[in-house]
């Protein structure tokens, strides 16, 4: 199943399976597999995130405002689904695999079945490949996520301000990273109101 993630760039790439989107970046982002997926993200996200989402994609006509997230995410779904299908070789050389095509404006695919950086694992061996794919499952020692999942590990959770000047994110990408990267992490994410009413989140063990 083609899955896609997004960054903080709003950058989305196309990856041939969720191991491969999770292995794809230590970095904070977005993921999803569908429409309803994406239109989850999209409601944590401001409506200028998405305006710039739309108009960074190649070939479309540039919009001042959506009608709500719902809409942003229905024809955000719909121009990226060419993202993950196959390139013809060109018939004057032979094809060459490259790892990833990064298209005008900000929008991100990949040649083939599945999207892998060269700098990741270049001339590595298939099974050595999918080894780290699944290596890459748990957080790395170290990265902002296993730092967030410290933080949410603790008997009181973490405040949304406290990962907000902790990791200097802002609080749509703290958000898209509890629903998109932790989740597909296998995470369960409680998401509650403090005593004193500020927005709260822990993993529930």
């Amino acid at each position: 199943m083609t899955t896609f993630t997004i960054d903080n760039d709003n950058n989305i790439t196309a990856h041939g399976t969720p191991e491969e989107a999770a292995a794809a970046t230590t970095t904070p982002f977005g993921t999803f597999a569908s429409e309803k997926e994406l239109a989850g993200l999209a409601a944590a996200w401001p409506a200028e995130r998405l305006v710039a989402i739309w108009n960074s994609l190649p070939g479309v006509t540039p919009v001042k405002r959506f009608k709500n997230s719902n809409a942003a995410a229905n024809r955000i779904w719909e121009r990226i689904q060419n993202l993950g299908a196959p390139e013809q070789p060109q018939p004057e050389q032979p094809a060459k695999p490259k790892a990833e095509r990064k298209a005008k404006g900000g929008a991100r695919t990949a040649k083939g079945k599945a999207a892998r950086k060269i700098t990741a694992a270049k001339n590595a061996p298939k099974s050595k490949t999918a080894a780290k794919a699944r290596e890459a499952t748990a957080p790395r020692e170290g990265s902002k996520t296993a730092q967030v999942v410290a933080m949410l590990q603790r008997k009181n959770g973490a405040t949304l301000a406290e990962i907000m000047d902790k990791m200097g994110w802002q609080k749509h990408t703290v958000r898209g990273f509890m629903a998109g990267s932790l989740k597909k992490a296998g995470y369960t994410v409680e998401s509650f109101k403090s005593d004193k009413g500020e927005r709260t989140y822990r993993i529930n063990s």
